[in-house]
């Protein structure tokens, strides 16, 4: 895989790791590397197309713990905050290890929380990375071997969830032999006659 911004998020290709991230109005944007020790390695995402900030690292893999500090103006009354302090958890990560700390040291807010209705408008400079949950590259490849996928309009699709015991529990082969009766199930059944 060369050097890509699509698809977005972290895609692995066997070699390396393509990271991608949509940030229109970012001025650059860092990749942060995290170790066993949860040690941080910054890594300028030097390419932008379309977009998308991108950045291709061989020798990276699954399992890499990963997030992201994007530089920018913080201009709220303009909708931006940018906060580089603040360590990003990939929108389109498909794997995410851990949760927000609330009660560690750092404020994952973006800004100071001094409960006056202009709060947001000081940035918070607390570096939050150790309250943050991590993004992780995954092995998305899967052998589908001879499975095609059906042949079927999504139009004429129906998508539903059930729970096979309840949906065949009164089969007449599962009933005898998978599923012992029970007082309900011995209600619905008739009688001979």
């Amino acid at each position: 895989m060369a050097r890509a911004a699509v698809p977005v998020g972290a895609t692995w290709d066997g070699i390396g790791t393509n990271f991608s991230l949509f940030a229109e109005h970012a001025d650059r944007v860092q990749l942060c590397l995290f170790d066993d020790d949860g040690e941080e390695t910054g890594v300028e995402m030097p390419m932008r197309r379309a977009l998308n900030w991108h950045v291709y690292i061989p020798g990276i893999g699954p399992g890499q713990r990963y997030g992201f500090r994007v530089f920018g103006p913080f201009a709220p009354h303009e909708g931006h905050r940018f906060n580089p302090a603040k360590l990003l958890i990939d929108p389109y990560a498909k794997s995410i290890e851990g949760v927000v700390d609330w009660g560690h040291d750092a404020n994952v807010l973006p800004y100071v929380p001094n409960g006056s209705e202009d709060a947001d408008l000081e940035p918070d400079d607390e570096d939050d990375a150790a309250a943050v949950p991590k993004s992780i590259v995954i092995d998305d490849t899967f052998d589908w071997e001879d499975d095609a996928p059906p042949r079927v309009p999504f139009a004429d699709t129906v998508i539903y969830e059930t729970h096979v015991k309840g949906f065949t529990a009164l089969h007449p082969r599962s009933a005898r032999t998978c599923v012992a009766p029970t007082p309900a199930s011995r209600l619905n059944r008739r009688s001979p006659t």
